[in-house]
């Protein structure tokens, strides 16, 4: 049985930790600070666990590489001007005075289901040792950076009709004509679809005709896309692939120079 733990370290506190087997919850009592860090832990790794770092946010079905996950509380300082501290979440997450934590270890069955391969709820740029993950060589900068982010295209948030703030955050690229995606899964997977949905914010955003998917296997697809909110949905055969990336992006004719990517959706299972 894996032994779990979560812990809670908050400056000038003692840390609050819970411990125990194979499932594991903590309810925090106290306001979260700029510092303020999350760690799970399990003494079984690599595997697959069920993550909530908030009682405002999904599970993340994840797998787990390394024995020691760190999540810091997100703060984006940047966005106070903005209105928040916290663009690119829920504004209900991480905020008042008590907070709910779990994780468990998953079912054989669960990881035997057919699944969104790519959906984090819990990635973040500088996470490692935890995947799915996404990461990019461009990212739009500036004061509300954050809801530009990478980690933004696997949150399971679909909508896509504004350009900001939360649940519009999308990848952004920085108007760069290199712009590229990469999706880590961290072990083989199978995959037999995969879903883009653009951000829609017309006439404000611009749109992709043409991207190309990569494989860790050296394949790659062309995808064909149009001005659509709906998601493009591209059939796709691979086996025991570890990663995938989207590149070569290929802007319509239009005056807007902002086309963003709002999810990528990898459906398939793990791979036997």
């Amino acid at each position: 049985m894996a032994h779990l733990s979560i812990t809670v370290h908050s400056a000038g506190a003692e840390p609050c930790r819970a411990e125990g087997e194979e499932i594991v919850w903590l309810a925090h009592e106290g306001e979260y600070q700029p510092g303020d860090t999350l760690v799970f832990e399990t003494d079984e790794a690599p595997g697959y666990y069920l993550i909530r770092v908030d009682g405002g946010m999904d599970e993340a079905y994840v797998y787990l590489t390394e024995p020691r996950l760190e999540y810091p509380i997100p703060f984006e300082p940047e966005a106070e001007q903005f209105g928040g501290v916290r663009l690119s979440y829920c504004p209900g997450s991480f905020v008042g005075p008590r907070h709910y934590l779990s994780m468990r270890k998953a079912k054989p069955a669960e990881n035997q289901n057919y699944r969104n391969l790519a959906k984090n709820v819990i990635d973040r740029a500088d996470m490692t040792g935890c995947f799915p993950h996404a990461h990019a060589n461009a990212v739009t900068g500036g004061p509300i950076a954050p809801i530009f982010a990478a980690r933004n295209t696997i949150d399971g948030v679909l909508a896509n009709a504004n350009h900001w703030p939360w649940p519009f955050q999308a990848w952004g690229i920085d108007q760069r004509t290199d712009a590229e995606i990469t999706l880590e899964f961290g072990r083989p997977v199978d995959l037999d679809e995969l879903r883009l949905i653009t951000r829609a914010d017309f006439p404000h955003d611009s749109w992709w005709e043409q991207a190309t998917v990569t494989f860790s296997d050296g394949s790659s697809e062309t995808l064909r896309m149009e001005k659509s909110a709906a998601p493009h949905i591209f059939a796709i055969g691979r086996r025991g692939i570890t990663w995938l990336r989207i590149g070569q992006l290929i802007r319509a004719d239009d005056p807007s120079p902002f086309p963003a990517l709002t999810q990528i959706e990898a459906w398939g299972r793990n791979a036997e």
